[in-house]
């Protein structure tokens, strides 16, 4: 049983506002140590629930913020931003049998710790085939293409019941509560990291490929809170723009939809000035 875990840093223990997530801060450098021992805490659970490999992915902005001398000694690491699927890199391959969504985060215009989708503010809201859209759910569509089955979810309690919308029969574990977007009631590392150890074992008995899902055509819709990142994201061949915030685009597989939505994102962000957006 080879599980992947794609690691985000804002669902992680301890999480609660920009500074604890942004390399080279401070704050970052004390998050780190938190959000790698949640992950150590589900490779423990993977191995003891049944799994015999585990792959732990950086999922989070620069994809270098995990602690590689920390990380439980049977897992491997991919760490770097440039992967063909991004957070979920090496679900392509035939050899997955199951995907941990750890540290994740409600999306863009939710109510939740540091809820957004890609980019912190920018994106106002992501729609994938009319369903308001987090990471979750834009990545558990590739998942289900590659007939891997998301078996544990872990953030606050609002990305847990997001997680409930688009992976119903996994696994959730919720690090802290949700106050406001900069706020959390927090749990210590000594008590999610039994949750998470425990939550990642008993997620084992979900692992195991499914029938993969026909590839089908996805639209998207990304909502921006300014007209120049939708004029910026029209460039990308294929999108369309449909309002002054607003672009959209089909794709024919979730493959495509999750690469196209990297570059819609990419470009948007490469638009933006440092104080005005």
């Amino acid at each position: 049983m080879r599980i992947l875990v794609s690691a985000d840093m804002e669902g992680a223990t301890g999480v609660t506002w920009p500074a604890d997530v942004e390399p080279g801060t401070e704050q970052w450098q004390r998050c780190r140590a938190m959000f790698t021992g949640d992950v150590n805490a589900a490779v423990e659970g993977l191995f003891a629930g049944g799994a015999s490999e585990v792959v732990v992915n950086e999922a989070h902005a620069t994809m270098r913020n995990l602690l590689l001398e920390r990380l439980d000694e049977r897992a491997t690491m991919i760490t770097g931003r440039h992967k063909d699927l991004s957070m979920v890199e090496g679900i392509q391959h035939d050899d997955c049998d199951g995907v941990v969504f750890l540290g994740y985060h409600c999306g863009a215009g939710a109510d939740g710790v540091l809820a957004h989708t890609y980019l912190p503010n920018a994106v106002t809201g992501v729609w994938l085939d009319g369903e308001p859209a987090s990471e979750g759910r834009l990545n558990a569509a590739v998942a289900a293409e590659y007939g891997v089955p998301v078996i544990l979810v872990t953030g606050d309690d609002r990305a847990c019941e997001d997680a409930a919308t688009y992976a119903p029969f996994a696994r959730t574990v919720a690090v802290k509560e949700h106050v406001s977007r900069y706020t959390a009631r927090c749990h210590p590392p000594a008590r999610t990291a039994g949750d998470i150890r425990a939550g990642a074992r008993a997620a084992m008995v979900l692992a195991g490929r499914l029938d993969p899902e026909e590839p089908r055509t996805h639209a998207v819709e990304v909502e921006f809170d300014a007209a120049h990142l939708a004029q910026a994201a029209d460039v990308v061949p294929g999108v369309t723009r449909t309002g002054v915030l607003r672009v959209r685009y089909t794709s024919p597989n979730a493959y495509e939809m999750i690469r196209c939505f990297k570059a819609v994102t990419t470009l948007a962000a490469r638009a933006m000035e440092e104080d005005y957006g």
